[in-house]
């Protein structure tokens, strides 16, 4: 069976939140914010695969989503970054924005490697937003 035409959704990864924490040690009685920011979420890219001649794949398999970034943590800790997901297509592959059909990328070349969707940023934590006036932050992005 040959497949020259489908329509899949595709979402890039959400960034990660920021954190809200304090240092706390034994003889630091007011320690300041030392939330961490959180990680980027993971992108979408298509390249063109020379071993693959129709889109059949895609038939059955219609949802496809980048990991998410990962949380920030105490201590200054930066959250992980999430995976990006790479979706291999035939060449000669036209993307298009179902909405406005608008050609987002044309693969025309073996191995040629496009960037749809960007992963989104993740939040800063609570010490990103410590100021002379403001020392100790209870919130986070």
């Amino acid at each position: 069976m040959f497949v020259d035409e489908v329509r899949i959704r595709i979402k890039a990864g959400d960034g990660g939140n920021g954190c809200v924490s304090f240092h706390r040690e034994k003889y630091v009685p007011r320690g300041g914010p030392d939330g961490g920011d959180g990680g980027r979420g993971g992108g979408v890219a298509f390249r063109a695969d020379p071993s693959m001649r129709t889109l059949l794949d895609f038939r059955y398999k219609r949802k496809y989503t980048a990991e998410p970034g990962g949380k920030g943590a105490g201590n200054m800790m930066r959250g992980k970054d999430g995976e990006s997901l790479t979706i291999n297509v035939p060449p000669g592959t036209l993307i298009k924005d179902a909405d406005t059909g608008r050609v987002i990328a044309d693969l025309f070349h073996p191995g040629e490697v496009q960037t749809v969707l960007q992963g989104g940023a993740g939040g800063k934590g609570n010490a990103r937003f410590a100021t002379s006036r403001r020392q100790t932050p209870r919130f986070a992005q």
